[in-house]
């Protein structure tokens, strides 16, 4: 007979039961840090290839064609941007049913979607035209559905709910690490020829390909994530636990080999050293858990977890009311998040308003502050990265810093609603940084001053803000909604599909509002219509609740403690 549903799970109104426990646990604390080390290093491999691009993006299309206007670049960056997107829509549930069955499994999902992203990645740096990019960046997102399969794993490897506002505040992490370090690779590699024609002017590689440099570069890190994960990471599904896995097998030899040498050189290094075997043990155990047993036996092989269920929830069972609406509150977040970060390196690309050169339409309307002006920042690739990396360095400080304790005292979903306020106000004020005065030269000549970056720095704490905390509580929620958990990667891959439909037609529908925006002289429009969107969001997040992750019982479900 099903099991009777708790009355004392954290889905009541309340407080959770364990935010008290939240606030004494530190990221030493976190269980199974050999497998989250390798997650992390997973997930940090693809925002650094999606944010490097970024940083040149506007300049490869201007190199495609130098013959389109800056409008025609902008709407095209929009389109390049939603095709990764737009591919994983189409894509991602599929991965996340293909993560559920036994005969593909979490990490064989994973392996094809970083091989695919690698291949997508070098295609793209060779490309010579727009119709190219946009081929190889469409097969990029066809074959990733990642994102939703890391989350599906960490929440198994994590399963009390007391550290998972660390546990799932890695990804967000990771890609604010990614967003630092891809747009300074990705602007300082772009274009070596023609950034430093005295030393790579003469190099017929740079100048035929000058936006291959950076690619390569990324995908050398996907294969090193791809090599990673095949050695290191346990399948977490519970229909493949006992099954044979080949490249974890020889991964634990490789680190029996290592940790041999190592103590074999000890050894040879000072005669008084000495190890007891029961030491070797003690210290393994309480490391970061990478060291296997020198001598795998069957009464040294890691136990695997019993399976917590029989029976797999019917698809048409997944979308109970919490379930829609927490996807509805998710997909506007990633909407607006998602225009955002196509349209910000679009707008430090594009060039100061020049009263010698006013917008391309004869229609446009006359300059007149404080809402009708256009015009963008006029930065350089390697500004644009400097730009783009300030994201990331107040966001992974926040998320150290801040996120975890704040979200232990306020909860989960009250903190997620408190930060969602932050975007309106964030969007409201990105267009005026187009306004704030560079060295008074005439725009050719003008140079980036210091309140330039204090403005950036200014505007960006409140997108950053709402980002830290309003992303991971979002993911948790999306998480902890599962009506069951042998649904949970199907749940996460309709998560992934419905965030990436919104991320697909906030870029195109962005880029063209953008566009439009330079031609009539009011480039602030888009913005302040995604601040709406984001007031959408905070009114949607009042009718979200967070689950258990276990709300619908079947025949032969095991209760966990």
């Amino acid at each position: 007979m099903g099991a009777p549903i708790p009355q004392d799970r954290d889905d009541a109104p309340r407080t959770p039961p364990s935010a008290g426990d939240a606030k004494s646990v530190s990221w030493s604390d976190l269980p199974r840090k050999d497998q989250l080390i390798v997650i992390t290093l997973a997930r940090l491999s693809e925002p650094l290839v999606q944010t490097s691009l970024q940083a040149y993006m506007f300049y490869q299309l201007k190199w495609f064609d130098p013959s389109l206007s800056d409008s025609v670049i902008s709407s095209q960056a929009g389109i390049l941007h939603a095709s990764f997107t737009a591919a994983q829509f189409l894509t991602a549930m599929i991965w996340g049913r293909l993560a559920d069955s036994p005969r593909f499994g979490r990490k064989t999902v994973l392996l094809i979607g970083l091989g695919g992203t690698m291949l997508s990645c070098i295609g793209f740096g060779f490309s010579t035209s727009f119709w190219q990019a946009l081929v190889f960046r469409s097969i990029g997102g066809i074959t990733n559905g990642n994102v939703g399969v890391l989350r599906t794993m960490i929440s198994e490897i994590i399963r009390e709910k007391k550290y998972q506002s660390r546990a799932f505040l890695l990804m967000p992490m990771t890609f604010n690490v990614g967003v630092i370090i891809g747009p300074i690779l990705g602007g300082t590699l772009s274009d070596l020829a023609g950034t430093y024609p005295d030393r790579f002017g003469h190099i017929e590689f740079f100048k035929r390909y000058p936006y291959a440099t950076p690619n390569l570069l990324s995908a050398f890190f996907l294969l090193c994530a791809m090599t990673s994960i095949w050695l290191n990471l346990d399948e977490t599904l519970d229909s493949r636990l006992d099954r044979r896995d080949i490249g974890r097998n020889l991964g634990r030899k490789l680190w029996a080999l290592v940790s041999r040498r190592r103590r074999g050189a000890k050894n040879t290094s000072s005669t008084s050293y000495y190890s007891p075997l029961a030491s070797l043990e003690s210290n393994t155990s309480t490391s970061l858990e990478l060291t296997p047993p020198t001598t795998p036996t069957k009464s040294t092989k890691r136990s695997r977890p019993r399976p917590r269920y029989t029976q797999r929830l019917a698809f048409r069972r997944i979308f109970t009311r919490n379930v829609t609406l927490t996807l509805l509150a998710s997909s506007t977040l990633a909407f607006h998040v998602g225009t955002f970060n196509s349209l910000w390196f679009v707008f430090l690309s594009t060039p100061v308003y020049d009263p010698s050169n006013p917008p391309e339409s004869p229609s446009a309307l006359p300059r007149k502050l404080p809402f009708i002006f256009t015009g963008g920042m006029g930065l350089q690739p390697r500004e644009v990265g400097m730009a783009m990396a300030i994201l990331g360095v107040l966001g992974i400080a926040l998320q150290l810093l801040v996120y975890p304790t704040l979200s232990a005292r306020l909860g989960t979903v009250r903190s997620w609603r408190l930060f969602l306020l932050f975007f309106p106000v964030a969007y409201v004020l990105v267009p005026f940084l187009s306004l704030v005065p560079t060295s008074g030269l005439p725009p050719p000549a003008a140079k980036t001053g210091i309140q330039v970056w204090l403005a950036v720095a200014v505007v960006l704490v409140f997108q950053v803000v709402g980002r830290t905390f309003a992303l991971p509580a979002s993911t948790i929620l999306v998480n902890n909604c599962s009506p069951h958990p042998s649904v949970l990667g199907t749940l996460h891959g309709v998560g992934q599909s419905v965030s990436s439909f919104a991320r697909t037609v906030g870029p195109v529908l962005g880029g063209f509002l953008y566009g439009l925006g330079l031609r009539m002289g009011v480039v602030g429009a888009v913005w302040w219509g995604l601040s709406l969107a984001a007031v959408f969001g905070v009114g949607v997040s009042f009718f979200v609740r967070e689950g258990d992750g276990h709300e619908i019982w079947l025949e032969g479900d095991e209760e966990e403690e």
